[in-house]
């Protein structure tokens, strides 16, 4: 087997690793959570669910993957070699290439929505104003998504770009990229967010975002607010486990831990001060926060209302097309690393294994739109059934054997050597992440499974 690669500096790490987590989770369903559970009551909760339930599951998911230096499945098979405890590896493993699949067609609307931004085409033959500009959105939205042609030829050109940046490795791709990614995001979501809070009126949507509606609070919402933690921090796919084998060992799993979480949380939050003002100050139904209606109408409309819409649009979309694009390729290592690991592959054929299937797989979804929306399977078009499939059932079913290995049956040392760096650090609250992973967390994470059902 080859040497196994690193990253060169902690910023790559932190970039690398910040840039799996940061994604369309922290755009597409985090507004709709918000708006469904009380504003800053559903914010509240969800910080205390990342704080106190998602930190200990990273620093569990990167212990392992520092540890054994290998990939998701790989990992299991190393420590426990003579056991089963390798299907949650492969369940994660499944899991994040099951959200390739349909990760990569969203990450090529958004390329073809930055198209039209650019080009002007965005905006073109729709009405000015009214419920009439949302129908011409709303219309132009399902023409684009619902045909053949360019969803497919969007969704091809982020699997070519991937390509390229993979095929370079980890420390001249995935770092490089993400070192110039991650900031160009945040730079593109400040600029916003100063836009937003200057807009008239647009106090009515801080107040929203910012005070709590604790009568909205019910068990389902503290569900919710679970299932986003695990969702935006990339919990279960195998995503930690694989970058965690690149980090060299003298990194603090802890502080690194600690700076992804935040760093996260900063995201989702800058993205409720940039969308709830700019929504409530154009008078838009709160409504339509969730998922594609969100991206590609009520925004759409946002930016017509402004000064300058071409630009704003520009800025947006670019901003979701870093965030979609560093997530899809920290999804596709996982199922890299896996191949060139168990199989002894190079670089540019594991690449190419995991990937080329894509130009297939992806097409379906894309396609389940459109010529074959006539395929169901139950009741769900290809695009839906694999997202439920991975997000409903096998994310939080990895997570939770993930962590009743790491809590009940992994080498006995294993987690406090990696958070100690083999003892040279003090982890005083060690007695506390070790007992969140092994009874709250498995509980909590059965709830989040078990309600997908309801």
């Amino acid at each position: 087997m080859a040497k196994k690669q690193t990253f060169g500096s902690r910023v790559g790490l932190i970039a690398a690793t910040v840039g799996s987590a940061v994604g369309l989770g922290n755009v597409w369903r985090f507004p709709a959570e918000v708006q469904q559970g009380g504003g800053a009551a559903f914010l509240i909760i969800y910080i205390g669910c990342v704080v106190l339930l998602g930190l200990p599951v990273m620093l569990s998911e990167m212990a392992l993957g520092r540890a054994g230096r290998t990939d998701v499945v790989g990992v299991f098979r190393r420590f426990s070699p003579r056991t089963r405890w390798w299907g949650a590896g492969a369940i994660a493993l499944l899991a994040s290439y099951l959200i390739l699949c349909f990760y990569m067609v969203v990450a090529g609307w958004t390329l073809e929505y930055l198209w039209q931004s650019l080009t002007g085409d965005l905006f073109a033959g729709v009405p000015a104003s009214g419920h009439a500009m949302e129908q011409g959105f709303k219309a132009k939205m399902e023409s684009f998504i619902c045909s053949d042609y360019r969803p497919l030829a969007a969704t091809y050109v982020m699997i070519a770009v991937n390509i390229g940046v993979l095929l370079m490795g980890v420390r001249k791709g995935i770092e490089r990229a993400s070192n110039v990614m991650m900031p160009v995001l945040f730079l593109l979501l400040a600029v916003l967010l100063v836009v937003s809070l200057r807009l008239p009126g647009a106090h009515e949507g801080l107040s929203f975002f910012l005070d709590p509606d604790w009568s909205r609070i019910t068990g389902a919402t503290v569900v919710d607010a679970l299932g986003q933690a695990f969702f935006s921090l990339s919990l279960g796919m195998g995503i930690l486990v694989t970058y965690a084998a690149y980090y060299p060992r003298a990194t603090r799993l802890g502080q690194t831990a600690v700076t992804v979480a935040g760093l996260d949380l900063l995201v989702a939050f800058m993205m409720g001060m940039i969308i709830f003002p700019a929504v409530m100050s154009f008078g838009l139904d709160l409504d339509g926060l969730q998922g594609t209606t969100l991206v590609f109408v009520t925004l759409p409309e946002v930016f017509a209302s402004m000064p300058a819409p071409q630009l704003w649009a520009i800025l947006f979309f670019l901003l979701l097309l870093m965030a979609a694009l560093t997530s899809t390729i920290s999804i596709s290592e996982v199922s890299i690393s896996f191949v060139c690991d168990r199989f002894g592959l190079t670089r540019l054929r594991g690449c190419l294994a995991v990937l080329s299937p894509l130009f297939i797989l992806s097409a379906l979804c894309s396609l389940s739109f459109g010529s074959l929306d006539g395929i169901r399977i139950w009741d769900r078009n290809i695009f839906d059934f694999l997202d439920m499939l991975a997000t409903n059932i096998c994310l939080p079913l990895a997570s939770l054997l993930t962590c009743l290995y790491i809590g009940w049956s992994a080498p006995r040392r294993l987690l406090r050597t990696q958070l100690t760096n083999h003892g040279h650090l003090r982890v005083r609250l060690y007695p506390v992440i070790l007992w969140i992973i092994r009874v709250p967390a498995p509980l909590l994470i059965l709830l989040i499974w078990l309600s997908n059902f309801r």
